[in-house]
């Protein structure tokens, strides 16, 4: 299993970024948001599901991500450089934390859900699962949170109750991630 960081600072593609966290309380939403703003990297990343191919890095996009209390699950929401959303991508996740820098971290479960702009749903990386159980690195009990945790998302989303679409969206436009923040980086 991989600890993840909102902040990427070991992500080498980017060069300059900018990170800001902040802890939210709300009758929609409880946990982390993050802001991650890429302001120069060496080469965009671009990614293929199903026969269409999207650059979800670049100069100018921007991330928000969310750590939901209690969930077994982030939503990152990545937009352009000219502000329209790219993809929503959900890392499905034993635990979540964060750092005494206030940074939010998870660990990976390996399964991943993107959601595209056009609504087309991609359930990633189950190969990757069933080998880390194969191999030891997870237990069945992980492994059946993370199948669970997967079917449990992909329903919401099938059933249109999944709220990050509507509050990412609205939380760009707004700029309600990056207002009020506590942290920061480049």
């Amino acid at each position: 299993m991989k600890r993840k960081f909102g902040d990427r600072a070991n992500w080498r593609r980017v060069t300059q970024r900018q990170f800001k966290s902040k802890y939210v309380e709300g009758d929609t939403f409880t946990g982390y948001a993050t802001f991650y703003g890429i302001n120069a990297l060496r080469d965009p990343l671009w990614k293929t599901y199903g026969g269409h191919t999207f650059r979800i890095a670049d100069k100018g996009y921007t991330w928000l991500q969310y750590y939901p209390k209690g969930a077994h699950y982030v939503v990152t929401a990545m937009f352009d450089d000219h502000g329209s959303i790219v993809e929503w991508y959900i890392d499905v996740c034993k635990t979540q934390g964060v750092t005494d820098q206030g940074v939010p971290w998870f660990d990976d479960l390996y399964l991943d859900i993107v959601v595209l702009k056009n609504g087309e749903v991609f359930l990633l990386d189950e190969d990757e699962l069933d080998d880390a159980l194969s191999r030891g690195l997870i237990s069945v009990r992980d492994y059946d949170l993370a199948k669970e945790t997967a079917r449990d998302v992909m329903k919401l989303i099938k059933n249109q109750a999944f709220p990050y679409f509507a509050m990412s969206l609205e939380h760009y436009r707004t700029g309600y991630v990056q207002s009020d923040s506590s942290n920061s980086g480049g």
